[in-house]
């Protein structure tokens, strides 16, 4: 066989190894809910949280049982994280609270947006040192309205980032030495040198471009190679990019046209869960996409980190 015809081979094996197709996606939950988000693993109980937004439900997914638990927060809730002390922490649109996932009570931690209103918090995580970062974004979708802040261990809480217009995924390397972040509006993932003792960041720079004509930005995660698996709102997809290259890597389509977040799971991190959402999807799209707003999961070959949990007494 020729060189040629050997190397041509050899592309056609590795676009096809990275392209995923619809049929690798597996309905998990067809909760139909209006704005599905904030997916994360708790590796300790082996179970995803996630969350609708407007809906106003914190759910726990128990992949060995099938049954999705509702806690209803009385509120719209931007995000979840685990605790060490075994419940969560929940970002509301007043602030953060502490959830008892046994019993459903709250009670409120801090507000540091208490004298602004129209806004309210969305996505967020906790970091390698178990701070809670999460951000806010104005109900009316004025831009610039949100900040992302820094909630630590003491609970003290800090403004981290400014004028943010919709504060979404946030995710940290292993070396503990890069945060990288999504205002979505902005169609860029910002790079910051991360310092994991005091939880300051600095040097921001644009690591990843996301097209336009792919969606926008929305959710993320990472994997234990370094790349971040980003969700993509009106792109039906979720892409994984190389941040270092800020490189394309792979795209798996999701049968939603608004995908918003994505968490490794499983026992080894290899399943990847999906959430999405129903709103501003019109009759047509949901015609094509009977099940937007439902969770889905794929195995895409590679496997997550573990998700941090906050270290703190409250």
């Amino acid at each position: 066989m020729k060189t040629g015809n050997i190397l041509f081979i050899l592309i056609v094996v590795i676009l096809t190894a990275c392209t995923s197709k619809t049929e690798n996606i597996e309905l998990v939950l067809d909760t139909k809910s209006d704005l599905g988000e904030g997916a994360i693993w708790n590796n300790q109980t082996q179970k995803l949280y996630w969350v609708n937004i407007t809906g106003k439900i914190l759910n726990i997914y128990d992949p060995s049982s099938g049954e999705n638990r509702e806690l209803r927060t009385g509120q719209m809730i931007g995000t979840v994280v685990p605790t060490e002390s075994g419940n969560v922490l929940v970002a509301l649109e007043k602030g953060i609270y502490q959830m008892d996932i046994s019993t459903g009570t709250k009670k409120q931690i801090i507000d540091p947006e208490e004298t602004i209103t129209g806004n309210r918090f969305n996505d967020g995580k906790c970091d390698p040192s178990g701070r809670f970062w999460a951000g806010t974004m104005s109900l009316s979708g004025e831009q610039k309205a949100g900040s992302l802040y820094r909630f630590d261990g003491d609970s003290t809480i800090h403004k981290m980032v400014e004028n943010v217009s919709i504060s979404n995924g946030i995710v940290w390397t292993s070396d503990l030495k890069r945060m990288y972040y999504i205002d979505t509006p902005t169609q860029v993932v910002m790079g910051y040198d991360y310092n994991n003792v005091s939880g300051e960041i600095t040097n921001g720079k644009v690591a990843v471009n996301i097209p336009s004509d792919m969606g926008s930005p929305d959710g993320m995660t990472i994997d234990d190679e370094g790349n971040l698996w980003i969700c993509l709102w009106g792109g039906s997809a979720v892409g994984c990019w190389n941040p270092q290259t800020g490189e394309l890597i792979r795209k798996i389509e999701v049968p939603a046209k608004n995908v918003t977040s994505c968490a490794f799971g499983g026992e080894d991190l290899g399943t990847l869960y999906i959430t999405t959402a129903r709103q501003d999807t019109n009759d047509k799209e949901l015609e094509r996409f009977p099940n937007a707003g439902g969770v889905f999961k794929t195995h895409p070959g590679v496997k997550g980190v573990p998700a941090d949990f906050f270290k703190g007494e409250l």
